[in-house]
């Protein structure tokens, strides 16, 4: 069979390809290729503009010109020739390195040099290590955080909005004081924004030092050049931090704290996902109907909180495979072993099901509307969540047993507005709290939600 969407193995090149094609420029084999070929570029570049390196003149501007054009325009095509040499080479990085050779044959006979310093006193591992390390950095600057960010921003709305609507709150299942559905979807904001900025703060590091990370071939090819200096100068002309201390790899301790810090985005998600479910359930939310969709093959009347379920299943793959990555990638036998090869290739995967999460819930809030009528009801429905401030104000004016009194009144049995007030009449406190008291609704009873809402 051919690959399409209808053949794919993985949902996300098949049924879900359209929704997270964001990420295909930064996390496929094509980007791979193409950030391997950028590092191997980007090396050659910066050897050609060491002084102490006599026998690799500077580049003249025609030369960087082609060298910068191959990154620039680089395409599938040269992708799929890439692949072709990696069928002779058997080694993916060194397809590479002889692509560039024959790009830069014959370019300039003033560079003629330039053959012997493409790949020079590299491992695979130092250009590997720094593609992934860009293409971790490039998603999640181009493509997770604005996602992540704009989310935050539509739930930051929608708290705004429902500020001041007064909701039961449900602890353990059970009745509980009021809130607000503001307020509820303010404390959503709140950590998503935090664990966004924990994962925009986790630093992307790389290491170029050669086989074992020492600089053997390095100092053995020019014993009087500061190597480590050099290494790091180089890495942070990429955009990346460089690591001092590895082995043969970069040990990825770095990978495991970005996909922590995704699982927690991925968990809030999953959260909210659920609570709102939940909401729908009660009536509290209902989705948007949408012409020409189908809730159920069977029941006609079913509005179903599709995108909701879709998020919360998305999210919780993607926290699998990071989960994974964070166990295995920090771990490698002696200075390595290539069981982090075949693992890094798994990260498209990861961050593919957390930005599925991220634009299903998005579409999912996107067609909900509250039901005041519904929230009001249930709260009206429910005068025992006012036990908590009866019994409170009792303690302030030193009743010993509020509380016993109040539990005897109210827990486990149903209790009416009426019966409530009655008990309210006959406590012993100051006149104008006993009248506050007795005026007192399950609705106004929010603390300060409201106003936490509209701050957040």
């Amino acid at each position: 069979m051919d690959l399409t969407p209808l053949t794919a193995l993985s949902p996300l090149d098949g049924r879900y390809a359209a929704k997270v094609s964001a990420l295909r420029a930064y996390l496929s084999e094509f980007a791979l290729i193409r950030y391997r070929t950028l590092v191997e570029i980007r090396w050659l570049q910066f050897l050609a503009d060491e002084p102490a390196i006599e026998e690799l003149p500077p580049l003249d501007r025609p030369v960087n010109d082609v060298l910068n054009a191959l990154i620039d325009n680089f395409s599938l095509k040269d992708a799929d020739e890439i692949k072709k040499l990696e069928q002779t080479t058997n080694h993916d990085v060194k397809a590479v390195e002889y692509f560039l050779r024959a790009r830069l044959d014959g370019i300039s006979s003033a560079d003629r040099n330039l053959g012997p310093f493409l790949h020079f006193a590299c491992t695979s591992e130092d250009i590997n290590n720094l593609a992934y390390a860009l293409m971790l950095r490039d998603a999640r600057r181009n493509v997770l955080r604005p996602r992540l960010k704009s989310l935050a921003s539509t739930l930051r709305t929608m708290a705004h909005a429902h500020a001041n609507l007064a909701m039961l709150s449900r602890t353990h299942g059970q009745a509980a004081s009021p809130t607000t559905l503001g307020k509820e979807i303010a404390n959503v904001v709140s950590r998503l924004e935090r664990q966004l900025d924990r994962f925009n703060a986790v630093e992307i590091l790389g290491k170029f030092n050669g086989a074992v990370g020492n600089f053997n071939a390095h100092l053995v090819a020019y014993p009087t050049l500061a190597w480590p200096n050099i290494s790091e100068r180089f890495v942070r002309s990429v955009g990346l931090e460089p690591t001092t201390y590895t082995t043969q790899i970069e040990p990825h301790d770095w990978i495991a704290e970005y996909a922590h810090a995704l699982i927690r985005c991925n968990t809030i998600l999953e959260d909210l996902c659920r609570d709102i479910w939940g909401y729908i359930s009660l009536g509290y939310l209902k989705s948007r109907v949408v012409a020409g969709e189908v809730g159920s093959s069977t029941m006609p009347h079913k509005v179903n909180p599709i995108d909701f379920e879709n998020a919360e299943g998305n999210a919780g793959s993607s926290t699998a495979v990071l989960e994974y990555l964070a166990r295995k990638l920090p771990v490698s036998r002696w200075q390595r072993d290539l069981s982090d090869s075949t693992t890094l290739r798994t990260l498209g995967v990861a961050l593919g099901h957390a930005l599925l999460a991220i634009e299903s819930c998005h579409k999912g809030l996107g067609k909900l509307a509250a039901d005041p009528t519904r929230i009001a009801s249930d709260l009206a429905a429910n005068p025992e969540v006012l036990a908590e401030a009866v019994q409170t104000v009792m303690r302030r004016y030193g009743i010993d047993d509020a509380y016993e009194q109040l539990k005897g009144l109210t827990r486990g049995q149903a209790i009416t507005a009426d019966a409530l007030e009655s008990f309210v009449a006959a406590l012993d406190i100051p006149v104008a709290e006993r009248e506050r008291l007795r005026g007192l609704t399950p609705d106004q009873y929010i603390g300060l939600a409201a106003d936490l809402a509209a701050r957040v």
